[in-house]
């Protein structure tokens, strides 16, 4: 695995994906994560990541003027004003591929627990933070919901859904965002993580739909290594995993169609994302986790909210 990018993480010792999953609990997965994260970040040159003015925002014609800090002013030569809790406090509802598909591993990682584990690190981090975090699971229909709450015992009611195994036999990944744009009322974000491993012509249409609600869509685009290049070798009879259809395969001889159509179909997810301003991460399984969780941090920072940290999120580090 070559070293993160990133200066903010190339100080950090991220953890090994399969290391990780050596951690049966996924809570303490999530948790293990997070805490690194955090501490890493501490060490690195973006130590000021977590800032100073992460409970104001800057005032705009239109404001009370009642409520700027003269105190900021005073510091900054800029006009603030204290944000309302419903301002500072983020609702998320993220949305988790386990169909079929999902199951597959090459490398003794398998996509779902993947996606199970970014789900549970995205959860636990936004808890940390205050916010309010939802859930919905789906394969050809929606599996599970849990409504966006940040309450005592909730986020273990949510780790505890993202736990069940990867079933159904096909993905349709248009029937749970029309479900989740009918249920949420208030402003929110929804986070859409899946191997996206179905036709995508009526995607568009669904994320235009929350767009227009007023709600922030981030992807998650997961991968196995292997489906990015075809890595097997020896020819054999594959058997379709979500409508159980056998095919003899080739790698050789296929290899090259195959790399051709694979990129193009994450071309045009990723169009369709850059064209609607959702935020799209392109992840495989022999990724870090820390890497995605930055990633994610610095798509919210270049849309304008700041991240601030949970008091007492990691023991000993300081702000």
């Amino acid at each position: 695995m070559s070293a993160p990018s990133n200066p903010a993480l190339a100080s950090a010792k991220l953890i090994d994906p399969q290391a990780l999953m050596m951690i049966r609990s996924l809570e303490l997965r999530a948790r293990a994560v997070v805490e690194g994260f955090w501490n890493g970040l501490h060490r690195s040159p973006f130590h000021g990541f977590s800032v100073e003015f992460t409970e104001y925002r800057q005032y705009t014609p239109g404001d009370d003027p009642r409520y700027l800090d003269w105190r900021v002013y005073a510091r900054s030569d800029r006009y603030f004003i204290k944000k309302y809790e419903d301002e500072t406090n983020l609702r998320v509802h993220l949305v988790t591929d386990l169909s079929r598909s999902m199951g597959y591993g090459s490398k003794g990682i398998t996509k779902a627990a993947y996606a199970a584990t970014l789900a549970a690190t995205l959860a636990y981090f936004l808890h940390l933070q205050g916010d309010a975090v939802g859930l919905m699971t789906f394969d050809e229909q929606v599996r599970e919901y849990l409504p966006a709450r940040h309450r005592l015992g909730h986020l273990r009611q949510l780790m505890l859904a993202l736990e069940k195994p990867a079933g159904g036999r096909a993905t349709d990944l248009v029937s749970p965002l029309e479900k989740i744009a009918g249920l949420i009322r208030r402003r929110a974000m929804v986070a859409l993580i899946s191997d996206f491993l179905a036709p995508l012509d009526k995607l568009e249409r669904s994320l235009i739909a929350l767009s227009a609600g007023g709600h922030e869509l981030t992807v998650f685009h997961l991968a196995d290594p292997a489906e990015l290049d075809l890595g097997i070798e020896a020819p054999a009879l594959f058997e379709d995993v979500e409508n159980a259809r056998t095919v003899y395969i080739d790698p050789a001889a296929a290899r090259e169609g195959y790399v051709r159509k694979y990129r193009a179909h994450a071309e045009a997810l990723q169009a369709i994302c850059r064209k609607l301003g959702v935020a799209y991460h392109a992840l495989t399984t022999a990724q870090p986790m820390e890497i995605a969780l930055f990633e994610f941090l610095q798509a919210r920072m270049r849309r304008g909210r700041l991240v601030r940290r949970a008091p007492g999120a990691v023991k000993g580090a300081a702000a």
